[in-house]
């Protein structure tokens, strides 16, 4: 799956780690705040979350740091959407 299709996938959660602050300022419609100092609390339920999770910040360093933590916890079907004006850009 390509990271469009991932975007776009009916079940895709959006999960945006930058801070609430920067979240407030602006997110991709329906994406969940989960700010990277809180994903290792969040494993859980990020377990639970529909398919594929795409995880977007305002570059992509702090989704790509996310994202290898959470394969290290055994999580499938994620992907680093970047920053998330790309990802907005992207989602039809």
């Amino acid at each position: 799956m390509t990271i469009n299709e991932a975007i776009n996938h009916p079940n895709a959660t959006i999960v945006d780690v930058r801070s609430e602050g920067e979240f407030a300022g602006g997110h991709v419609s329906g994406a969940v705040n989960i700010p990277l100092q809180t994903v290792p609390d969040e494993v859980e339920a990020i377990k639970e979350m529909p398919r594929p999770v795409v995880l977007c910040c305002a570059s992509g360093n702090r989704s790509g740091q996310a994202l290898v933590y959470l394969q290290a916890q055994g999580l499938d079907g994620l992907f680093n959407g970047g920053g998330w004006g790309q990802v907005q850009i992207h989602k039809m």
